[in-house]
């Protein structure tokens, strides 16, 4: 398919003459040699309107400033908040399975700290398709993950910035996560972005009886405190769990918040999809899909093949 493209506007360029235009048109299909993948790692899990984050802890839930996350999205239908989630490239954004998503008047909102009053650093794309987990469980809430492909590609800038994904399950040790936060808005509770820093558990011990009794697997991880008190909440889903690498200086897609018992009760902390599980097959995904702009020749050119996901 490469090849045609590239065919189709040597064609059209002799027809018309050798151009500046025909040689900038082949040195953005030369382009798509280079792995999107390789591309977004450039510059993911950065936040240019904040400084690392230190060692003080967030005590429970705190509005977020300005660009702390420029990853997280409102996911809205009419304009309506629904659900969160994570930009991890220019057209694809990471979040929950378990809504009923449709492509209708679907959109995200990028850029945005308080959904009451929207700053100049707003970007809205609609959804062009919503690629749901092929082994998503409704009633167990596993795989509980889903991407959705936007008609147009973001714009980063300093309030828009893609959340770095892992390579694969080994780099959840040997990334050294420092610290982990969670952040959303909530269905109706709060319209500024709300944050907080939480402790990972270990599954194990989520297992247990007086904890979730054993509805919690490997593709799962929880976060939060054995006493509650701090936690995501209806709304909250699909947004993302990130926590941050010393060793990379960035922060990276741990989990994607999935459900829980009511909020933030003791021994019932937040059930996020552990996103290392899924990387590899987003990582597929993302390399084998080609969008590219050539103006006068291609229009958003889509290939997709052996995709992981169906619909």
């Amino acid at each position: 398919m490469f090849i045609t493209a590239l065919q189709l506007v040597f064609i059209s360029s002799l027809s018309s003459g050798i151009t500046g235009s025909f040689i900038l048109t082949i040195l953005l299909l030369l382009l798509l040699l280079i792995p999107i993948k390789q591309m977004t790692c450039l510059f993911c899990g950065k936040r240019p309107l904040l400084d690392p984050p230190k060692h003080l802890r967030i005590s429970g839930g705190l509005s977020a400033l300005e660009g702390a996350w420029p990853w997280q999205v409102s996911i809205q239908r009419m304009s309506r908040h629904i659900c969160g989630g994570s930009i991890i490239s220019h057209r694809w954004v990471v979040t929950a399975s378990h809504y009923n998503y449709n492509n209708y008047k679907l959109r995200i909102v990028a850029g945005v700290n308080s959904r009451s009053k929207y700053g100049k650093g707003v970007q809205y794309r609609s959804v062009q398709q919503v690629i749901l987990h092929e082994n998503f469980s409704r009633s167990k809430y596993d795989n509980d993950v889903a991407l959705l492909h936007l008609h147009h590609p973001l714009y980063f800038t300093k309030h828009v910035q893609p959340l770095c994904i892992m390579e694969n399950e080994m780099d959840e040790k040997q990334l050294s996560f420092s610290s982990c936060y969670i952040t959303g808005w909530g269905r109706m509770l709060f319209s500024t972005l709300q944050e907080a820093e939480v402790d990972l558990i270990d599954t194990g011990i989520c297992k247990q009886s007086s904890w979730y009794d054993g509805h919690v697997n490997d593709n799962m991880i929880c976060a939060g405190f054995d006493k509650g008190g701090v936690d995501t909440c209806q709304g909250d889903s699909g947004g993302p769990l990130q926590c941050y690498s010393n060793d990379m200086e960035r922060f990276y897609l741990y989990g994607v918040t999935s459900h829980g018992e009511d909020c933030a009760l003791p021994k019932k902390p937040g059930i996020y999809t552990r996103a290392s599980r899924y990387t590899v097959c987003i990582n597929n995904l993302m390399k084998y899909t080609i969008t590219v702009t050539v103006k006068g020749y291609v229009n958003w050119l889509t290939y997709f093949y052996n995709l992981p996901y169906q619909n």
